[in-house]
């Protein structure tokens, strides 16, 4: 797991001054502490942050294809690299080194843009192929690595991290007004855009060429659900032998590494086969507020698995040191709070490991999240009459306001909100912190005058459409694990993960699951309103059964009650002020969320976290700007 950085110009003669990456790789350092390196030639520059997990002595990069004019910088790690080395050996490669990365730079030589289908693994790369003058940026199927690109003054600027971005003398990127409304009503800002003008994030399974002075992107690999006809009990068992695989494959490392467990059915399959392969550790993050609280279930598992088992306990005291930090973590606004006890987890397991496999995707594939039963009962909501709803809907808001996980309060609320709603609207809004009416009332007017009435879920809907024709739960989940996964999901852990230098795998992803996920009819998913059916099945003999049976828990935090109680000064320090974004959001609109939630008669624990974590980001982007040379 690394860091690249580097720019190409569009003119492949032109000289480059290599000055301009060092601050670049000064920048995504902490993805990768052990080694640094750089190649330049005319109309190229490639840097790359390393570490070291595979080929610990040999692996240094940039690395070279059969071709010595094909130079390559990539992070992450693509698990398939010996059943390619040994294919490409047939047909005359020879490696200089036991690294994958050296693989993937012959696996371009041998077979061209198409290479990029041939990887199983998570990775972004920029690859130079010097012969043809041609700069090849890629990312992998689901997402998991992130790379960031801009074109400005006849440059194309890329990067693993938009500090990165930022850090090229050429870039002086503003917040973008479109993607300020997509986060604030998703929580994260969706590909192919960033927070930042003219600054996109290149989407998953996609790739980019620059040659003879154009741009073209392609996607190499798309996602789309289809029904086939494989038997229930057959599509379990081969579920299972792919996920034995999967993890199998995941396990290869040159340095130690252990499991995330939550005590969730995710985390426990991923450590219960890993566990059948070598002695294991794994790793939990606890809360004091017990129904936030799962790590008796991790250790449990834990006990039952055989696992040399690690346990922290996050403790409200704790939040006013780690909240400030989110900016250099994050890199762009996120709103999820689970950021919290990932960035804690990650580098409590990193005093241990420096590869850690995760649960992650399970509940994208298999229909794991509340919204997906939701989905189910909103069909029969469409039929209530709307001044019945709306009783209801004013009723649920008498209820006591209780700040703990999912209190009855809050999920009648979050569910009557979207419950009228068509999919994926609902789906969408049972998500949102600020849908588009009460972005009305927030934004400022300059703001929405940019916007000019544009909607904040249109990424949603077009992502939908990309479905038409499968059943509803097929579409809500490929919905999820293109849009909430890799935005939200995959960027928390990848971010929380990388600051301390922690390489995060996540079985779950291979993609051979993923096919076979969205190929199974949605009764394979669910039955009744219990979803992961299949996945269940798949290992019911690995679990106990307490496990296999519990509800879906949820990586949260006491939002809630910390912005009442240890996070309050910090929240009116940041929010309850008549400067809070600076003209971007209405002070008076803030402040009245801000005043409600004090005073117990409302929960805005989504929007005030939502708020809170952009403005945490915006001030400290602002001051790192101001103190950057002037070009």
């Amino acid at each position: 797991m690394c860091g690249i950085a580097g720019y190409a110009a569009f003119d492949p003669g032109q000289p480059l001054d290599t000055a301009a990456v060092m601050p670049m790789l000064s920048c995504i350092r902490h993805r990768g502490p052990d080694d640094e390196g750089v190649f330049a030639t005319p109309g190229v520059v490639l840097g790359h942050r390393r570490l070291s997990v595979i080929d610990l002595e040999h692996g240094h990069q940039p690395l070279y294809g059969r071709s010595p004019s094909t130079v390559i910088v990539i992070n992450g790690e693509v698990y398939n690299y010996r059943d390619l080395a040994a294919e490409l050996r047939a047909t005359g490669s020879r490696f200089k080194t036991a690294s994958d990365s050296e693989v993937v730079a012959h696996a371009y030589d041998a077979w061209g843009p198409d290479f990029l289908d041939r990887l199983d693994g998570m990775f972004a790369l920029a690859l130079w192929d010097g012969e043809r003058r041609r700069l090849v940026l890629a990312r992998d199927r689901m997402g998991e690595k992130p790379l960031f690109y801009t074109a400005c003054n006849g440059l194309l600027i890329f990067g693993s991290e938009l500090k990165a971005i930022r850090a090229h003398p050429d870039v002086d990127a503003d917040i973008d007004p479109v993607a300020l409304s997509q986060y604030l009503a998703l929580e994260y800002v969706p590909a192919p855009r960033t927070i930042l003008k003219g600054v996109h994030k290149l989407e998953p399974g996609q790739a980019l060429i620059l040659e003879n002075g154009g741009l073209h992107t392609w996607h190499y690999w798309r996602l789309k659900p289809r029904v086939e006809t494989l038997p229930y009990p057959e599509a379990a068992a081969e579920l299972r032998t792919r996920l034995e695989r999967s993890v199998t494959s995941r396990l290869v490392s040159d340095v130690p590494i252990g499991v995330f467990l939550s005590g969730g059915i995710d985390s426990s399959t991923v450590a219960a086969l890993a566990a059948r392969e070598r002695q294991i550790d794994t790793f939990c993050v606890g809360f004091e507020d017990p129904s936030f609280d799962e790590s008796a279930h991790a250790r449990r598992v834990a006990e039952h698995i055989g696992s040399r088992h690690h346990e922290r306990i996050l403790t409200p005291e704790e939040m006013p040191d780690l909240v400030p930090k989110l900016a250099g973590i994050l890199d762009e606004p996120l709103g999820d709070a689970s950021i919290i006890p990932t960035a804690l987890l990650s580098r409590f397991a990193r005093e241990s490991i420096t590869v850690a496999l995760g649960g992650d995707g399970g509940d994208e594939l298999f229909a794991g999240y509340p919204m997906h039963q939701a989905q189910r009962i909103a069909r029969y909501m469409r039929g209530v009459p709307a001044p019945l709803h709306t009783a209801a809907r004013a009723a649920a808001r008498r209820l006591p306001v209780r700040h703990t996980n999912f209190s009855t309060g809050f999920k009648v609320l979050t569910f009557l909100r979207g419950s009228k709603a068509p999919a994926p609207l609902n789906h969408a809004l049972w998500m949102s912190s600020f849908d588009g009416t009460r972005q009305l009332g927030l934004l400022g007017p300059r703001v929405l005058e940019q916007l000019g009435g544009l909607d904040p879920f249109a990424p949603i809907m077009d992502v939908w459409r990309q479905s038409d024709g499968a059943p509803l739960l097929a579409r809500a989940t490929h919905l999820d694990a293109l849009t909430y996964l890799p935005n939200d999901v995959l960027t928390k852990v990848d971010r929380a993960s990388m600051h301390v230098a922690l390489e995060v795998r996540a079985p779950f992803l291979a993609r051979d699951i993923v096919e076979l996920a969205f190929s199974v009819p949605d009764s394979f998913r669910m039955r009744g309103l219990t979803g992961k059916r299949m996945l269940r099945d798949a290992v019911k003999d690995l679990l106990p059964p307490h496990i296999l049976e519990r509800p879906k828990k949820g990586f949260g935090i006491p939002v809630a009650r910390w912005l009442a109680g240890p996070l309050r000064p910090m929240m009116e320090d940041l929010l309850g002020s008549s400067g809070v974004g600076e003209g971007l959001f209405e002070p008076r609109y803030v402040r009245n969320m801000l005043d409600e939630h004090l005073a117990g008669s409302a929960d805005h624990r989504k929007p005030l976290w939502t708020l809170l974590v952009f403005e945490i980001w915006r001030r400290e982007t602002k001051a790192l700007s101001a103190m950057r040379p002037k070009v």
